[in-house]
């Protein structure tokens, strides 16, 4: 897949080399994310600044066809899944190379198309969850739960040993609840920041419109995991941005960082990373995956539309092989 304006053409490429420490993966599906969305439309080139044409794609499941000379972790007819490296994306195509710590088994209770519901949002959570340092007994609140993020979230929060509250829509009250929510707050009739207080740890997955609800909520020294706000001078920092972009987070996130500094709270920005090992972490843990449409790859343009417009009901995939 080439980028091209806002859409995105098919392309016949190479099969791509293997390095010595890369595997070559037959790609079987690839999800769609509004991260793809957000690197088409460039919002994302201060943190990951992609060169043009550009293969898109963030998650996938597929089997390996060959691996490198310094691989011992994976052989040929494996199943494997993976979020892509930050620095080369390429989910959306029938091969990928990629390096062998991004990837992971594929766990035997799922099918390809279930295991690229996986990586992106999984990792997500672990990540975030490792930022705030969490400990078993403390409370979380997962805005807007319901959603692909809170089908991986709420399960190993619970894993965790955290206490977990989530809001959303009450249509799918009880499906969250089956995952093991402890407290469910409809965003229709209720107002979170009405009810709750003294939380130890928030995930932010709806922004601006609500941070500042977000951080009152929480108990002094609490930690707050943001997707969707914006960078701040910590972010950059553990990224090893440049000095630029250093300055220009501290000046983006200082918003919030004042918001977290008036009760000794944490603010952070993730953008998740590749992680093969977290991935493995988590082959235990009974994850619910929703699939809501599967597109060709043709139809890939479809699929990217259909995710912009919101209200999925589960992951949209291609089908690649």
């Amino acid at each position: 897949m080439i980028k091209k304006g806002t859409d995105l053409e098919i392309k016949d490429i190479p099969i791509p080399e293997v390095g010595n420490d890369d595997v070559l993966v037959k790609i079987m599906y690839a999800g769609v994310n509004p991260l793809d969305n957000m690197i088409v439309r460039e919002e994302v080139k201060l943190i990951t600044p992609y060169k043009l044409p550009l293969v898109m794609g963030n998650e996938f499941s597929g089997v390996v066809e060959k691996v490198g000379s310094n691989v011992s972790e994976f052989k040929e007819g494996d199943r494997v899944y993976g979020r892509m490296p930050l620095d080369k994306i390429g989910a959306f195509a029938e091969f990928t190379s990629i390096d062998k710590n991004a990837i992971a088994l594929i766990p035997d209770v799922l099918d390809f198309d279930e295991a690229a519901c996986v990586p992106l949002t999984a990792l997500t959570a672990l990540q975030s969850y490792e930022l705030m340092d969490v400990k078993k007994g403390q409370s979380i609140f997962i805005s807007g739960g319901t959603g692909s993020l809170g089908a991986m979230a709420i399960p190993i929060a619970k894993s965790l040993g955290l206490h977990v509250i989530t809001s959303g829509n009450p249509k799918n009250r009880q499906r969250v609840m089956d995952l093991g929510v402890d407290e469910f707050i409809d965003y229709k009739t209720q107002d979170y920041s009405q009810i709750l207080s003294d939380i130890d740890l928030v995930l932010d997955t709806l922004g601006e419109k609500e941070l500042e609800k977000e951080f009152k909520i929480m108990k002094n020294g609490g930690k707050l995991v943001s997707l969707k706000g914006l960078p701040n001078a910590e972010f950059a920092e553990r990224m090893g941005l440049s000095f630029v972009k250093k300055m220009l987070f501290k000046f983006a996130g200082r918003k919030y960082d004042k918001l977290a500094k008036k009760n000794n709270q944490k603010y952070y920005f993730l953008f998740v990373e590749a992680n093969g090992k977290q991935l493995e972490s988590i082959s235990d843990i009974r994850l619910e995956t929703s699939i809501d449409e599967i597109f060709s790859l043709d139809d890939v343009n479809a699929a990217l539309k259909k995710v912009a417009s919101g209200g999925s009901k589960g992951k949209t995939l291609i089908k690649i092989n």
